[in-house]
């Protein structure tokens, strides 16, 4: 470990880390141009044989980026596509970047550290930073902007320089260090663990763009919201907004044991998958998706009485369908991803006939970010952590969630040495309790 990781586990106050230089080198898990066309022919795309855990050398920092200390990070779906080189290698998306000369350029390499999600201690920052300061506590969002382009102060979603860090650009969270615009950066929720705060940005504000704010759906009180993946990262922040909101969560799950976990999230309207004919990631014909909607619609108002106003889908291609038929007249179709495939099929009829929407949403804006971490702060909304692994087992971890064997998030311990680590507000976190915090951990140090 490098002197400036020693003294920051050792507790080194603000001016002792400005006082030791960055690295030379840093430990990350990364992957290698050179491996894009290793799977080639091969069924399995195993994560565990292209991502790498070793030295990456350390970028310069911008002036207006900050160089962040990551204590711990987590494993979202963007690692499993970086790391099997589809749809398409993200070496490509940095080539593209990097072709746009200045500090772009730093970004075109012959590998790639990958991660999207990071809790830690900035250690570092440009001269053109204003707000944020060595030793302060942060959670990074995902979302690069262009400030100077006109787009990204309507809406920085929008912007056409808008870009996910550590997935269309380099020096991702899955590290010992990541740098990062200083507009990436909130602090992060002072009751919370470092692999804990690092486990929410990412899917959590995705969630809320795409349920809470003006961009979304806009759930509303008394609002039945069907969630497909219920368990999942996104799926289970979903049901807690959709509860606080004071709608109705449905939640959909592929067995009895993740129907078990989505009760403990308070979700009380559950529909196993296998009970109405679903199952697998292969999407149904036209009439056996009109089939399977039938059976879905059934059950949900078997259970609430009424058709769902809002469809809540980031599964795809297995699903869609289903989704635009299921949701009631009027209703939403919000989506986000396609874990099952891009290219969905619908019958139009079922959409244009009936006036419903389908709403595209993509990661969140920093205000929606905020709004999102400020309810992580307050404690109303609680981590989905589930499994928690060391950065040098971050291949096991990314195929768990390649293979979708996991629940709510998986975790990555990186400078971090051990769980439990980096709050500073325990009164709030004993007020709160380690069950609502945790829900979906069974025990305490569950890995």
């Amino acid at each position: 470990m490098d002197v400036l990781a020693e003294a920051l586990l050792a507790g080194a106050g603000p001016e002792e880390l400005e006082r030791h230089p960055l690295p030379a080198r840093y430990t990350a898990a990364h992957l290698r141009a050179s491996d894009v066309d290793m799977f080639t022919g091969t069924e399995d795309r195993d994560v565990r044989k292209s991502l790498h855990v070793g030295p990456v050398p350390m970028p310069e920092p911008a002036p207006d980026e900050v160089v962040v200390a990551v204590m711990a990070g987590s494993v979202n779906y963007n690692t499993v596509w970086s790391a099997t080189f589809e749809p398409k290698p993200t070496f490509d998306f940095l080539r593209r970047y990097g072709r746009r000369g200045g500090d772009a350029v730093r970004h075109d390499q012959p590998y790639h550290v990958v991660g999207s999600d990071a809790a830690g201690v900035v250690v570092r920052v440009g001269a053109a930073v204003r707000r944020w300061h060595v030793g302060d506590h942060v959670v990074v969002s995902c979302v690069q902007v262009d400030a100077e382009e006109p787009a990204t102060h309507a809406d920085a979603m929008l912007g056409g320089e808008q870009r996910i860090w550590g997935y269309e650009t380099n020096f991702g969270g899955l590290a010992h260090y990541s740098v990062v615009r200083a507009s990436q950066l909130l602090p992060k929720p002072a009751h919370l663990t470092w692999e804990e705060a690092a486990s929410v940005m990412l899917t959590a504000a995705t969630s809320y763009r795409m349920l809470v704010g003006d961009n979304g759906a806009r759930v509303k009180q008394g609002d039945i919201v069907l969630i497909w993946g219920a368990t999942g990262g996104l799926g289970a922040f979903a049901v807690q907004m959709v509860k606080n909101a004071g709608g109705i969560p449905v939640g959909v799950v592929s067995s009895p044991h993740k129907a078990g976990l989505l009760r403990r999230l308070g979700c009380e309207v559950v529909i196993d998958r296998s009970e109405v004919g679903l199952g697998g990631d292969t999407a149904p014909g036209p009439e056996r998706t009109v089939e399977l909607g039938k059976a879905l619609g059934r059950e949900i108002r078997r259970q609430v009485g009424e058709d769902p106003h809002i469809v809540f889908d980031f599964v795809g291609r297995a699903t869609f369908g289903i989704s635009v038929f299921v949701v009631r007249k009027g209703g939403t179709v919000v989506t986000c991803g396609s874990s099952t495939g891009y290219d969905h099929h619908y019958d139009n009829r079922y959409l244009w006939m009936n006036l419903k929407r389908i709403v595209g949403s993509h990661a969140a804006n920093l205000q929606e970010q905020a709004e999102c971490n400020r309810l992580f702060q307050l404690g109303h909304l609680s981590p989905v952590l589930s499994r928690v692994y060391p950065l040098s087992e971050v291949g096991e971890a990314a195929r768990l969630v390649q293979e979708n064997r996991h629940t709510g998030k998986v975790g990555v311990l990186c400078l971090a040495p051990e769980e439990g680590l980096g709050v500073t507000d325990p009164v709030l976190r004993a007020r709160l309790g380690e069950d609502r915090i945790n829900p979906l951990r069974a025990a305490r140090g569950t890995v």
